[in-house]
């Protein structure tokens, strides 16, 4: 198995809605995996929707199948800034009728300042070709992507609960042996992320970095179509 590390690098200001409060919505200082896989160019989604459903179970089903997973990304410098936005009405019509008033939609967000970046990581059986350039959230954001070369991990078995602080985890796509002891959980959506996780798994995904003995819990994949259906997930 190979590990991709990866940065991004903001060079425009990055929002998508984490935490609204009245008028003020909040970017979190997570970015999520699934969100991610899609920039990336791994997965791919229709652009139009009749239903507006997420289909994330089919559409990231071959990552499954290839050994393809993206992990979610956190913040090595992260700075955040606020802005005042404000969105009139438009009306267009072959027979239009007249408009006698404005509902605009307004408020402040709290977005991802320029400059900021962010780190994740990437696992893959094969090698894998990245963009220099992906975009992001709602604003479709600039980000530059650099890769390090490949990090070889090898597969062990190890009963002794690790420490996992290189990379947020996603929960839900952890494998049913994995035990979590210890983490702190960030909301986010459409699942909510864990950071500085203690966690006892059956096998491991072991590499070496800098020095640095790398371990993540082996079997992760997406496993969005797993969740209950009568659970409503939102695109990140």
């Amino acid at each position: 198995m190979q590990l991709y590390d990866c940065r991004l690098t903001f060079h425009d200001n990055l929002f998508y809605e984490t935490r609204t409060m009245g008028r003020f919505y909040e970017t979190g200082r997570l970015l999520h995996n699934i969100a991610l896989t899609y920039a990336l160019g791994l997965a791919h989604t229709s652009y139009y929707h009749a239903d507006d459903v997420p289909r994330y179970g089919e559409e990231l089903a071959a990552l499954n199948e290839a050994g393809v997973y993206v992990t979610p990304a956190h913040g090595e410098n992260v700075r955040f800034t606020v802005s005042t936005f404000k969105f009139g009405e438009e009306r267009s019509a072959m027979f239009m009728e007249k408009a006698n008033r404005n509902r605009p939609t307004y408020g402040r967000a709290k977005e991802v300042a320029v400059n900021s970046v962010f780190r994740f990581g990437v696992l893959s059986e094969a090698a894998l070709t990245f963009p220099r350039w992906i975009r992001m959230g709602l604003w479709m954001s600039k980000a530059q992507l650099s890769v390090a070369p490949p990090i070889m991990l090898t597969q062990i078995t190890e009963s002794q609960p690790q420490t996992i602080r290189r990379y947020p985890l996603n929960p839900a796509d952890l494998p049913d042996s994995a035990a979590l002891q210890l983490f702190d959980l960030v909301a986010m959506r459409p699942s909510n992320l864990l950071e500085n996780v203690v966690l006892a798994a059956e096998t491991w995904w072991r590499g070496q970095h800098d020095g640095e003995t790398l371990y993540l819990p082996a079997g992760l994949r997406y496993r969005v179509a797993d969740a209950p259906p009568n659970r409503k997930a939102r695109r990140p």
